[in-house]
């Protein structure tokens, strides 16, 4: 039996959580995968995948949000096939940034100017969709790092969007 991955927080910050990864077996690792998930103003999960080579890795994983809660999921390859899972939890420390306030005002039938409030020098998800279970599963998105978008849409449909 292959025993999942411990998985060690070594340190986080506002921004960052550094973790270490390691197997208690002597099977040979090959590497990792890595998830790490947390969800986007209760209507969407985000994950970001980390693919990891070697035995022992500490890894570091940035340009996350203050006061956030994130979940980090781990199985190592070995020359026997894939570990289990195993998961561990940590809430980046800080106070979250307050929630943009978006604005969106149609241009014409395929256009809708999207304009928001909110600090300088960040990245902003814009999301949008023709439903609420579709902006939850899989919304259109892109991202920006100024305060305003025109985004291209389909004639004839109305949409819900979110920074």
């Amino acid at each position: 039996v292959i025993p999942p991955p411990v998985i060690r927080i070594e340190s986080y910050s506002e921004d960052s959580i550094s973790f270490s990864l390691k197997m208690t077996t002597n099977i040979k690792v090959s590497g990792y995968v890595v998830n790490i998930y947390w969800t986007f103003d209760t209507h969407r999960q985000e994950k970001r995948t980390l693919i990891i080579e070697g035995e022992k890795s500490v890894q570091k994983v940035a340009n996350l949000t203050a006061h956030t809660p994130y979940e980090i999921s781990a199985w190592a390859r070995t020359e026997l096939g894939d570990s289990p899972l195993s998961f561990v939890h940590v809430v980046t420390s800080g106070t979250r940034p307050a929630s943009p306030s978006l604005k969106a005002k149609a241009i014409n039938q395929t256009a809708v100017e999207c304009s928001w409030t909110g600090p300088r020098n960040v990245v902003y998800g814009i999301f949008y969709a023709t439903s609420f279970l579709e902006l939850y599963r899989s919304p259109h998105n892109t991202t920006t790092t100024s305060h305003n978008m025109t985004v291209l849409v389909q004639r004839d449909e109305q949409y819900l969007f979110l920074v």
